[in-house]
Parts: structure tokens; sequence; C-alpha cells
């Protein structure tokens, strides 16, 4: 099939399939219910895992296909963000790094909309700095035994499974002594709590671990070796952050330039000016993804690119949010049911946390892109036991 045909017919799908309003995914079970059987429909159809590969449940297309159906895509607002997290992150990570059992067990059902997952990296004292986590993996017969507490978990609330990030040696350097497990979030001795921020919402969670059990095959790669594990999910993460793998299309994004071009005085020179600014920004952002994303299938593998390209995204975002701010006027505070434009505001500034901060983006694109000297570490050649986390010791 050429690429027109493809065009053609995955406009057609969509414009014959996509609900008329966004399925809230992130509120409701009967929203849930909803977004997974639209999710079994686009994977019936040929249009969920594009480039995957097909032995695994993959549609085993190239990135031109994947790049039309997107680009149909746009204008429409697909109920996917409650899979957002396992499309652009956990499934890739297991694409790179599972076994083959790992792989046969889950990338399908996850294709398909049948299983809703999560990333278990952060805690309350090691957001921006990951490997300063405390969360404990200790081994047993048949497995692992898990206790701690992980937090700002997007989607936990409806997840079956999670990428979780423990420590398993507290004798080596933080870095050294991690380890990466896909973990049950029903199993007995895991807890979900909803957290609400300034929306009204609950968009994350806190997730307590309580001699939780993860079986010996639930490893991914090797034990000790789960920091590069991390950085591979971190790199899907800031990738499919910026480019918004799974989150739907811009089609109803309020505060998105198509949204405010229709919305605001155009004729207004200065309002016209700073449009233009907007279209340039995200028209850059997306050609910076689309260049990302070739080399990425050509096997060139981005590094700390992909953290420039989150960083763009966070500012564009709150680009975006200050200038409908002050388009909009009052109606900026006027918190509406729909998700309409103050809740688009309200959340911009959890696009410059999420995925590592502003400053860790700007600091690693320095460091590793840039080749910049490096801030002073004194922590990476000292064994976790002897250093001082949250307060107190990490042993």
């Amino acid at each position: 099939m050429d690429l027109d045909e493809y065009r053609l017919r995955a406009r057609a799908w969509l414009e014959a399939n996509v609900p008329d309003a966004e399925v809230e995914g992130a509120s409701d079970t009967g929203g849930v219910t909803a977004a997974k059987t639209f999710m079994a429909r686009l994977y019936d159809a040929g249009y969920s895992g594009i480039t995957w590969p097909r032995e695994w449940g993959g549609q085993g297309l190239t990135q031109a296909e994947e790049r039309v159906f997107a680009g149909e895509a746009k204008d429409f607002t697909l109920p996917t963000y409650v899979f957002s997290i396992g499309l652009g992150m956990c499934g890739p990570t297991l694409v790179d790094l599972g076994t083959p059992e790992q792989k046969v067990r889950h990338l399908r059902p996850l294709l398909r909309g049948e299983e809703i997952w999560c990333q278990l990296f952060s805690e309350p004292g090691a957001g921006s700095d990951v490997a300063a986590l405390q969360t404990r993996a200790t081994p047993t017969e048949d497995g692992w035994v898990v206790n701690g507490q992980k937090v700002w978990t997007s989607v936990a609330q409806h997840a079956s499974f999670g990428l979780l990030l423990t420590r398993t040696d507290v004798d080596v350097p933080k870095h050294k002594g991690l380890s990466m497990f896909i973990v049950d979030m029903r199993a007995p001795g895991v807890t979900v709590r909803p957290l609400r921020d300034m929306t009204g919402r609950s968009h994350f969670n806190e997730i307590f671990f309580d001699d939780a059990h993860i079986p010996a095959e639930n490893l991914i790669g090797q034990v000790n070796d789960g920091w590069s594990c991390a950085v591979t999910t971190l790199l899907h993460e800031r990738l499919s952050i910026s480019s918004g793998v799974g989150m739907g299309g811009q089609k109803d994004n309020p505060v998105a330039f198509e949204s405010l071009r229709h919305t605001v005085d155009t004729a207004d020179p200065v309002v016209k000016d700073q449009l233009v600014e907007l279209y340039i920004r995200s028209r850059a952002l997306a050609l910076f993804n689309q260049r990302l994303s070739q080399e990425t299938k050509a096997g060139i593998f981005p590094g700390a690119r992909g953290s420039a390209a989150k960083l763009l995204l966070a500012e564009l975002t709150m680009f975006q949010a200050d200038l409908a701010t002050s388009l909009a006027g009052p109606e900026a505070v006027a918190f509406e049911d729909d998700g309409g434009l103050a809740e688009s505001i309200a959340l911009a500034p959890a696009m410059s946390l999420g995925g590592g901060t502003n400053e860790i983006m700007r600091n690693i694109v320095g460091d590793r892109v840039l080749n910049l000297p490096p801030e002073p570490r004194m922590d990476k050649s000292v064994p976790f036991r002897d250093l001082k986390v949250s307060g107190g010791s990490s042993a």
C-alpha cells in the first residue's frame, strides 16, 4: 500500500471511529472502559504499534506510515491518554530490554489496550535525583520482596502493571545498586493512593509497597544494572513526552496554536505576532522530534538530545499557557468541568517537572550535548549506605 492510500484509509478510519468528545481516561472507571474499547479497535485496525516488531504484536511497518497516521490523528482527540505511559515508556523499554517471555506476555495486551501501565521511579526524597531512591528489593528463594514508597505516578490508579526501579545493593555507589522489575499493581502489599492537584483532579498517585512479592522472572535486565535500564526508559519518556505519544492529538487543546487562532482577535498586530511566535516554536519542536524519531528508527541513538526535546516542550507549554492567559483575561481562571482553558493553563507547570525538571534537562544538555564542564558531584563513588538522603542515613 502506498502512503497516499494509507493516509486515506487512516483518515477514513479516524473519522468513523474517534468519539466526538474525549473519553476522560484519567478520572473515572467508565471512561477507562471506553478508552480500552477504543484502543482495541485501534489495534485491530492496524494503527497501534505501527513500527513495533510484528513478532511482539506490532504492525512491523515503517516510520513513514507512523508519520502519516500521526499527521492525520492530530486533527482528532483520541481517548488514549491513559495508555501514554505504556505506549511511550514502558512498552519501548520492554522491546529494548525485556526477555522473550516478557515481550510475549505483555506487549500485545499493552498495544491492544487490555492492560494499562505506569512508571514507578520518583520518591518523596528522590525526584530529580532518581538514583537516590530508597525503595528496597530484598531477594527471596523465588523472587524479591519490596518495601518503600513512590510518588507522582500517573495513571497508577488504573494500571495493571508498572516498571519499578528499586535499590538492591546499598554497599555500592547509588547508580550501581539499582534493579528494575515488572510489578503487578494489584498484588498484595501494593497500595495506590490518588493525589489531588490544583485542577481538582487526581492526575498523580503515591504508591506504597509493604512486603510486596515480585517473581524472579519479572526482573528486567541484570541485577544491579537498573540504572542503565532506567536511562533507556527515561530516554523513551523524554522523546514520547516531547512528541506527544499517546496524548491524543491537539484538536481540542485550548492553548494550542490551532485553537487560539480561532478564538482571539487576529486583526490585532500584537496578537498576530504572538501567534506567529507560538507557531514557530510549535513547528520547530515538531521538526526536531521528527528528526530524532528518524534517527532512532535508523539505529542512531539520540542520547541526551531527547532531554533537549523535552525541555523545549516544557518551555513551549508554559509559553502557550502564558499567552492564553494574557489573551483570555479573567476567563483564564474560571475552571470548567470539561477540561477547558483554565484546566489546561493550570496543568502547564507540570510539564516542567514530569520526566525531569527543566534544570535537570539543562544540566544534561550542557554536560552531554554541549560538552560543558559538569557540576561537581561528591556522591558518585560513595557507597549508598554512607550517604545522607532526605535528612537521614540511607542505610
